[in-house]
């Protein structure tokens, strides 16, 4: 069988995936990009993409239930979510059309199918064999759907942009971000929204600050959040049988409890490559997995599984390889993020509680108001951020806003984080006024 030699074979093209073959192009290398679903991934297809035009849809929907506080005469005549839904595929399939011109471009090429492992340098896709120097693994991940009974009656975060209709009700099982973006969306456009977290809160993990301003905004907006709740048995008329009684009449019922790596079909063992007890494929500081040759980039790593984290480790390790930086690496400390909750969340660094347990000496710092936004309307929601601080020079390690515009607020500050800015630092910056930012630099 004819084998074809490529510098660099990248098994997914999602964000991971691309951005490694993408910059190793840059760098001259006859590259291989191989994925078995849609070029661009979960991100471009059924993650961050089409859900950013239905968050925005769902701020259309609360600007027009607003208006009248600020003096408008608007109501909202009619809502059709299935022209929502057929002009966001057509920008999505824009974007994935694109990438065969843009792949070609770069002289990168790309094949459909489903690539394995057939040794450390050798790559199986549709029965033919191809052979690298560098091989990197960035398969995603997909919704982790637990085993109960009648689970062939629900959908997943994916299936979600499937949906043809605006369901009237709708059941929510999981409290992480992706439960509490979705709920966010199908409540503003006009559902009946039901969590359902199987902890005693939203967010696990993020400050205790942003938990309960999320739980007493959605509670406000009329999403039902039904806490330690276990998931029993689904029906055939979608109730769901629960720890805490039955729960009927939903038109949908959509998990979205996290995400499950997509490893198990890649031959990892032809290679000798380790993964953990989860699925996950364990990489040191420069993605590299326990075979030099082989490195695992994204969500299927187990860290921070975010898109702009998957280009960062992608790009840096074509850096690395092919532009003689033999220490450039992602740094994994400090990484801002954003939930496209309503009103949006951004956090970036440590919690309160995290803080509390590693240092010796921290200093917090927080204020929680109604923003200007929503001074004149009936229903207003909550800003509140916190800087965490930490030793006698008070270095911001933690910084946590829930309110409108945290989103495009947050990237700013990341910078000044990540470069080790402290409280003093914040203060001797002169605030713009009037914004919810500029409680940042006038805390006390």
């Amino acid at each position: 069988m004819m084998k074809k030699h490529y510098d660099m074979i990248a098994i997914g093209a999602g964000s991971g995936g691309l951005s490694a073959v993408e910059r190793a192009s840059e760098y001259g290398k006859k590259c291989l990009l191989i994925e078995a679903k849609i070029v661009g991934g979960a991100c471009v297809n059924v993650g961050c993409v089409p859900k950013k035009i239905m968050w925005f849809a769902a701020n259309a929907a609360t600007t027009i239930k607003t208006a009248q506080g600020f003096g408008f005469d608007i109501e909202k005549k009619g809502f059709s979510w299935r022209r929502l839904k057929t002009a966001r595929d057509n920008y999505i399939k824009g974007i994935t059309n694109w990438y065969d011109g843009y792949l070609e471009k770069l002289g990168i090429d790309y094949i459909h199918g489903f690539g394995k492992l057939v040794d450390k340098n050798t790559v199986a896709v549709n029965g033919k064999i191809y052979k690298a120097e560098h091989i990197v693994l960035a398969p995603g991940g997909a919704p982790a759907i637990p085993n109960v009974q009648g689970t062939q009656h629900t959908t997943t975060s994916d299936g979600f942009f499937e949906l043809e209709d605006l369901p009237k009700k709708v059941a929510v099982i999981g409290g992480g971000y992706i439960s509490i973006e979705l709920a966010g969306v199908l409540n503003a456009l006009g559902g009946e929204v039901e969590i359902f977290a199987r902890g005693n809160t939203l967010l696990k993990g993020f400050d205790s600050m942003i938990q309960k301003t999320l739980d007493k905004d959605y509670t406000a907006h009329g999403i039902r959040i039904h806490y330690n709740c276990q998931i029993n048995e689904i029906t055939k008329t979608k109730t769901l049988r629960t720890n805490q009684g039955e729960f009927s009449r939903f038109d949908e019922i959509i998990w979205a409890v996290g995400r499950n790596p997509m490893t198990q079909n890649l031959g990892l063992e032809n290679a000798n490559v380790r993964c953990d007890q989860h699925g996950f494929i364990p990489t040191d500081k420069f993605q590299t997995t326990n075979i030099e040759n082989i490195f695992a980039v994204g969500d299927a790593t187990g860290r921070a599984p975010l898109t702009p984290v998957a280009i960062a480790a992608g790009r840096r390790l074509a850096d690395r390889l092919y532009n003689n930086m033999p220490n450039r690496h992602l740094d994994y400390n400090n990484i801002p993020t954003v939930i496209f909750s309503h009103p949006p969340i951004g956090t970036i660094g440590l919690s309160e509680a995290e803080a509390r347990a590693k240092f010796n000496k921290i200093k917090i710092y927080q204020s929680e108001f109604t923003p200007m936004a929503d001074a004149l309307l009936a229903h207003k929601t909550t800003t509140a951020l916190k800087l965490v601080c930490g030793g006698d020079d008070e270095k911001i390690i933690g910084c946590h806003i829930i309110g409108h515009g945290a989103d495009e607020m947050l990237q700013g500050f990341a910078v000044a984080i990540k470069m080790g800015a402290n409280k003093k630092q914040f203060d001797d910056t002169v605030a713009i006024h009037p914004t919810s930012a500029e409680e940042f630099v006038t805390l006390r």
